[in-house]
Order: C-alpha cells, then sequence, then structure tokens
C-alpha cells in the first residue's frame, strides 16, 4: 500500500482506540435495572404475549392432514407402500384403491 493512505489508517485507529479507551463502564446499578424487571412488568409482557397468540395473529395451530388415514392405509400394504416410495403416495393409492 501506499504510505498515503496507510497513513490515515493508522491515524483512525488511534483515534478509535484511544475513544474506546477512555470511555467510562456504566455502573452495577444501571447493569442490573436492564437485567431484571419488576414482577409487574414481566407479567404484563406475558399478558401482551398471550394476548398476540389468542388474537390468531400468532402461529396458527397445526391442521389435521385429510390424507393422513389414506397414507397409512397405503403403508400398510407393502405392494402400495414401495410404489408410493417410487411414484408418490397419491398416485400409488390411486392404482391400489381408487380415487384419493
Amino acid at each position: 500500500m501506499r504510505p498515503v493512505t496507510v497513513l490515515p489508517l493508522l491515524a483512525l485507529a488511534a483515534l478509535c482506540l484511544a475513544g474506546t479507551a477512555d470511555a467510562k463502564p456504566s455502573g452495577v446499578e444501571s447493569r442490573r435495572g436492564a437485567a431484571f424487571v419488576s414482577k409487574q412488568e414481566g407479567s404484563e409482557v406475558v399478558r401482551r404475549l398471550r394476548r398476540y397468540l389468542d388474537s390468531g395473529l400468532g402461529a396458527p395451530a397445526p391442521y389435521p392432514d385429510p390424507l393422513e388415514p389414506k397414507r397409512e392405509v397405503c403403508e400398510l400394504s407393502p405392494n402400495c407402500d414401495e410404489l408410493a416410495d417410487h411414484i408418490g403416495f397419491q398416485d400409488a393409492y390411486q392404482r391400489f384403491y381408487g380415487t384419493v
């Protein structure tokens, strides 16, 4: 690298390091306040989370797969199960048992 570009970079690095060395660490009281909350604030957060999940805006509840009973029937038949591995469950079930 050229000395013209290296010198400004070194000066900038020295200023950054000097700025962090002069910084004073925060007191124990301020750190404790950030890590712990009162019981009232904690219960309010939990209530907000429950309202969010109960309102339907959160993750939806999983619904049962309508093809699951047919998939189990096909798995019990060795021929259907083997064919399902090759061409897929719906096609294999249709060949052995009719329409899906």
